[in-house]
């Protein structure tokens, strides 16, 4: 992950006048100082992960929620921030909700799941924070979002509609949402009460309310029936109010309890996503679950991991320094060629990469490769298993050195050959 200063910034970050803040562990931090008085100068304007602008599906922006941690109770900037970000995860909610509607419940109609892939899902997401398409009680009117993808989806949205299965999922669905919506009700009123025990009541109240949209989410009803792509959804949809729970301990101060929910966030994600991928039973499937579960870990799980680092080092500041990063006044910059290219959703260079992978590889190992970014034990495994037969066969390259610096793509093709499977 790399982090985008402003051009004068990164000029004096080159000369050495400035430094990059880091962990202990030696995490670069979105932060800027001067070495000599020790001032913090600017916060990161943008991030590059794996290539590309970082663009978290459900996950908040690490930016804007540092900024909310390091001045809290300074003024009400930091409160902004992270309230900013909470309409985010609310944008991103309606639309992963929604999709839920076009996938169905059952085995997904495969033929027409790239009618809500990631791309699509991405764009639909930049027009609900624009205000394009209403949110209603959870759902986006889909046959409006998706009126020019042609009239077969449309039949299927219709289609879909018409389950009763799914009409008894959508009851769910609503009734979450409308626990959501409260919630948030109640984080945006606690935010604003000065009295500090008032305030802390409120947040209570507002995460027993979350609790209870996240128990609907991730009832087993409405999870054992669905397929791969199904499941993605719905656990996205749970994933989004984990994070708002989160950032409610933030919202509080509460250093602690933030880190370590945040840590909790990204274990359930991989469990989930290990959970979607054994799920997964056709390439037509898995064409719809490889490019999003990428996206996941190279962007909702980079950001969330991006800023527990961040927390990490808060905690661990001198009272001193703790001050410095409070005081701190980073300059807020009108930056419109970012803002055009921001409104713009180009296609997620996944695509691209499991292209280039499906070239090269097949379906079982496609999964496994998928399973390592979640589960880099089982990579381990298989490096093990390829090891031994490669001294069986007299294969002298095929080392412990040569195979840990070899892709995800090697590794599964290479287990997969000696397995004939």
């Amino acid at each position: 992950m790399d982090y985008v200063f402003s051009a004068a910034s990164q000029a004096l970050l080159n000369s050495g006048q400035l430094s990059q803040v880091t962990t202990a562990a030696g995490q670069v931090l979105p932060l800027l100082r001067n070495p000599e008085t020790g001032q913090f100068v600017e916060m990161a304007k943008s991030v590059i992960s794996n290539g590309s602008a970082l663009s978290p599906l459900m996950a908040a922006n690490p930016l804007n929620a540092a900024l909310g941690a390091g001045e809290m109770y300074q003024n009400n900037r930091g409160f902004k921030a992270v309230l900013g970000e909470l309409g985010n995860i609310q944008s991103s909610l309606g639309v992963l909700q929604a999709s839920t509607a076009f996938i169905g419940v059952g085995v997904a109609a495969t033929a027409v799941l790239a009618g809500v892939n990631l791309w699509q899902t991405l764009k639909l997401k930049k027009e609900v924070q624009q205000l394009k398409i209403e949110v209603k009680e959870g759902f986006i009117d889909l046959k409006q979002a998706l009126r020019d993808q042609g009239i077969e989806i449309i039949q299927h949205i219709d289609k879909v509609a018409q389950d009763i299965e799914f009409k008894q999922h959508r009851l769910e669905y609503v009734k979450a949402y409308a626990r959501f919506a409260e919630a948030v009700n109640l984080i945006k009123v606690a935010a604003s009460i000065e009295d500090l025990t008032a305030r802390n009541i409120e947040f209570s109240n507002a995460r027993q309310t979350l609790g209870e949209s996240l128990a609907i989410y991730n009832s087993p009803h409405l999870l054992s029936s669905a397929s791969a792509p199904g499941k993605l959804r719905r656990y996205e949809c749970a994933w989004a109010i984990e994070q708002t729970i989160c950032l409610t301990y933030q919202l509080q101060n509460e250093l602690n309890a933030f880190q370590s929910s945040l840590l909790h966030l990204q274990q359930k994600i991989k469990q989930d996503s290990i959970k979607v991928i054994q799920a997964c039973e056709t390439e037509a499937e898995l064409d719809f679950i490889f490019p999003e579960m990428t996206h996941i870990y190279y962007h909702d799980l980079a950001a969330l991991k991006a800023l527990q680092n961040q927390i990490e080092w808060m905690i661990a500041l001198p009272a001193n320094e703790l001050k410095l990063l409070e005081s701190a006044d980073f300059p807020v910059e009108s930056n419109e060629e970012a803002q055009i290219e921001a409104a713009t959703i180009v296609e997620p260079p996944e695509f691209k990469l499991y292209q280039e992978l499906q070239e090269k590889s097949h379906y079982t190992s496609l999964k496994d490769q998928l399973l390592f970014l979640m589960q880099p034990e089982l990579r381990k495994e298989y490096e093990k298993y390829v090891i031994q037969q490669a001294k069986n066969s007299g294969f002298q390259t095929l080392n412990t050195t040569n195979l840990k610096q070899a892709s995800h793509l090697t590794i599964a093709n290479l287990y997969r050959y000696l397995t004939r499977q």
